[in-house]
């Protein structure tokens, strides 16, 4: 199933089976615990993201050629950060550039987003996959600056910053998608693609990450999990490439779809 959030033209908050045509099936129920679907089709006055994450866990260096591109050895073990919730960001939401900001420093970065469906505590690999709900396009944004010089040398800072963690349009369940290492990803700036892989160079596969992340920690269900990005990030360019106020920039994953914002100055 196509999941999509969405406020209908009374300004209700909805969840809906997506269609092309700016419409969507009701569903009942509740996106965690179990979704009915019902004959009503309505329209989608503006798309949300596909939910509010209990916790937002990200995954860096997760792809061997951005490792490579970044001048880091192939981690042994996952790279974990955690973003606020607060840096959720809703499809066609600007990105706000912060305004401590240093030199143009903000970059994207295209990302399978995983959502835990059902508590997951000390998981086996074997099981991982059975405790995702779905799974949904994900930006990475970061404030490349704070990132490496800001924080004290943990990134959280520099990826923390509101509107800093895009995600959408839909929440596509996971039974649609069997094999997770098995989908191109890309980032489109203003027309022109930048980043452009396949879930298959993960260095450690969704599996792994979920059973890596529920050891003594427990998972719960609407936790989000930002799996890493490929080559092609901004600041590995030569000449860099930093998001401007008045971009559009674009992620996309084949059988999930298209995560679209704009790109502003701080609010």
């Amino acid at each position: 199933m196509r999941i999509v959030r969405f406020m209908d033209a009374g300004g209700r908050v909805c969840l809906g089976e997506a269609a092309d045509d700016g419409q969507a099936r009701l569903l009942t129920g509740d996106l965690l615990t179990g979704l009915e679907r019902t004959d009503r089709i309505v329209s989608v006055a503006r798309v949300l993201a596909p939910l509010t994450p209990t916790n937002i866990f990200c995954i860096g260096l997760n792809y061997r050629e951005h490792a490579a591109e970044s001048g880091a050895q192939t981690p042994t073990h996952p790279v974990v950060f955690m973003k606020p919730t607060t840096t959720l960001c809703h499809p066609g939401d600007p990105i706000r550039l912060p305004a401590v900001q240093h030199d143009n420093e903000v970059d994207y970065e295209c990302e399978l987003a995983v959502v835990i469906g059902r508590t997951a505590r000390n998981v086996d690999e074997s099981q991982a996959l059975s405790h995702v709900l779905g799974y949904t396009c994900g930006n990475d944004v970061s404030a490349r600056h704070w990132q490496a010089h800001g924080g004290g040398g943990q990134w959280i800072r520099g990826k923390g910053f509101d509107t800093f963690c895009p995600l959408g349009p839909v929440l596509v369940t996971a039974d649609e998608i069997p094999d997770p290492q098995a989908l191109r990803l890309r980032t489109v700036l203003n027309g022109t693609v930048m980043q452009d892989h396949t879930t298959g160079d993960m260095i450690f596969p969704v599996r792994q990450l979920i059973s890596f992340l529920s050891q003594d920690t427990t998972l719960l269900p609407g936790t989000v999990i930002m799996t890493g990005t490929p080559q092609g990030v901004g600041f590995a360019r030569k000449p860099p490439v930093w998001l401007r106020a008045g971009d559009q920039v674009v992620v996309e994953i084949d059988g999930i779809g298209r995560l679209a914002n704009p790109v502003a100055t701080a609010a």
